[in-house]
């Protein structure tokens, strides 16, 4: 089953995973295959004319591409956030690039576990809501460090920025501030995850849901911790879950479809236990 995953690299972050999908016409499911990931982008040198870059703003917006938001350096300009945009800066920080004693380069795994988890726990608190609100949208947290010519020259910051994901290898065009956007079903709405199709059908593409769509995200499944239980268990632990979820939005609760993602074991150890429930919309 190939599915349209989006993918960083290693030290990058993961904008959602590629689950497996299970689905199901009333109560009858059926086991989906892992999708294929797109391939991680490609970090680009720093030019040999780079200068000291002075720390990002809280709250400043960009117009960066696609690639240019999966670059682990920053780059881009900042522009009003009243005209078009793509990304948003919502926390600076400052590298501890000092271990033992010893400066760490700013490409270092040190600095990057450090940003790395700096960043993913500072957005649910700029955008509102929770961590499932947050799953359930095409919204995801991005960072950038300095480039190493910049770093050796004493930019010692990163910054953490949200983007929306409008498709495959496409940004959404986000509008004014995006600061509390979570918070309510209302603002929430043009950023909820929804999809072209079943997600256990080749032409799904997830997609956001103020875009054309058949499917929509509807709740988000803990399957706990520990030990990958095996993909039977996990399909079966969270089926019946969504099964109930997607009969209480059907116009007939006897005769409905519904579809259930849930992590692959790779997925698991990297931290991923849970899965989407999804619904025609």
């Amino acid at each position: 089953m190939r599915h349209n995953e989006l993918r960083r690299s290693p030290k990058r972050p993961v904008l959602w995973g590629a689950l497996v999908v299970a689905g199901a016409m009333a109560l009858a499911g059926c086991g989906g295959g892992e999708p294929e990931a797109a391939p991680s982008p490609s970090s680009t040198p720093p030019s040999a004319s780079a200068s000291p870059a002075p720390a990002p703003k809280e709250g400043a917006c960009y117009n960066l591409s696609y690639e240019e938001a999966l670059a682990p350096t920053a780059g881009g300009t900042a522009v009003t956030c009243k005209g078009k945009h793509t990304t948003q800066t919502y926390a600076v920080g400052r590298l501890r690039n000092v271990v033992d004693g010893h400066l760490v380069a700013v490409d270092s795994e040190q600095v990057a576990a450090q940003v790395a988890a700096a960043c993913p726990n500072k957005v649910t608190k700029y955008l509102g809501g929770n961590a499932d609100d947050l799953r359930l949208s095409m919204l995801r947290p991005v960072w950038f460090t300095p480039t190493i010519k910049e770093s050796e020259a004493g930019a010692n910051w990163f910054r953490c920025d949200v983007i929306g994901i409008a498709g495959p290898e496409a940004l959404m065009t986000l509008k004014g501030n995006m600061k509390g956007v979570l918070g309510s079903s209302r603002t929430a709405e043009p950023f909820r995850m929804c999809g072209t199709a079943s997600p256990k059908s080749d032409a799904f593409k997830r997609v956001p849901c103020s875009l054309k769509h058949s499917w929509r995200a509807l709740s988000v499944i803990d399957l706990g911790s520990g030990k990958y239980p095996g993909e039977a268990r996990v399909n079966k632990a969270g089926a019946e879950d969504c099964k109930t979820a997607a009969a209480e939005v059907a116009d007939d609760p006897l005769k409905y479809e519904w579809s259930w993602e849930f992590p692959s074991a790779k997925q698991w150890q990297g931290g991923q236990s849970y899965g989407i429930c999804w619904a025609p919309a």
